[in-house]
């Protein structure tokens, strides 16, 4: 990129010094006809105004539309004054626009009342917040020691029956092992549906000792209330 823009550079360079050069060997070889040229040059004048401020026709369809508009005529008026023949009283808001100016004043730049009065209102619920939070995080607090010890409880007895499922499933597989045989694949069908009728019956004998438990309990009379003296 470098070599590029050094190539244009002296490429410009060598152009201007061929335009001196061209113009130093017309002006040496006919200096007269340089002069007379030069001499007769008449420009363009420049295109004045000299009749009066420009007013657009409203009234005309060439006129376009954004200078019709009222900020055109504050633009007109602000540079002409009463040249322009605009009626200042029109550039005034009417009561409409001077309610919808002093409402967006009043939301956008409040009085500084109103800026206190939001600034308490913000520190009071960002109080309210924060005190709620400290309650809630002390009452957390005060319950972690008895979840922590409700979470130990539980996971103390998620270990012992995992060691009682285990044990249970120790002894059946051995039951089902003496049954057909200590040769036999654990991964065998017969062996498989065998631990599962195992599995059954101990369901079974476990549902109905909890059966007849609730039975002795409910048929143990209560003990008499002691004799008033």
């Amino acid at each position: 990129m470098a070599a590029s823009m050094l190539c244009v550079r002296t490429s410009m360079f060598f152009r201007t010094l061929k335009g001196i050069s061209g113009s130093k060997t017309l002006l040496s070889a006919n200096p007269q006809t340089l002069l007379l040229q030069t001499a007769s040059y008449n420009p363009k004048p420049l295109k004045r105004n000299l009749q009066g401020p420009y007013i657009p026709d409203k009234d005309s369809e060439k006129t376009p539309e954004w200078q019709k508009t009222p900020r055109f005529d504050r633009k007109l008026f602000g540079r002409y004054g009463s040249a322009s023949g605009i009626d200042p009283t029109s550039l005034w808001p009417n009561h409409e626009q001077l309610e919808r100016i002093i409402e967006e004043e009043n939301q956008w730049h409040p009085p500084l009342e109103v800026m206190l009065k939001n600034l308490r209102e913000k520190e009071r619920k960002d109080t309210e917040k924060r005190l709620a939070k400290e309650k809630l995080i002390a009452a957390n607090m005060a319950k972690m020691p008895k979840m922590v010890a409700e979470w130990r409880k539980e996971k103390l007895q998620t270990k012992m029956k995992l060691k009682e499922e285990k044990t249970r499933r120790t002894k059946l597989l051995a039951e089902a092992r003496e049954s057909l045989g200590q040769t036999l694949d654990p991964r065998n069908h017969k062996f498989l549906e065998m631990v599962a009728d195992l599995e059954k019956e101990e369901k079974k004998k476990q549902k109905l000792m909890k059966r007849r438990l609730k039975q002795e309990q409910a048929a143990v009379p209560l003990a008499p209330p002691p004799a008033s003296t």
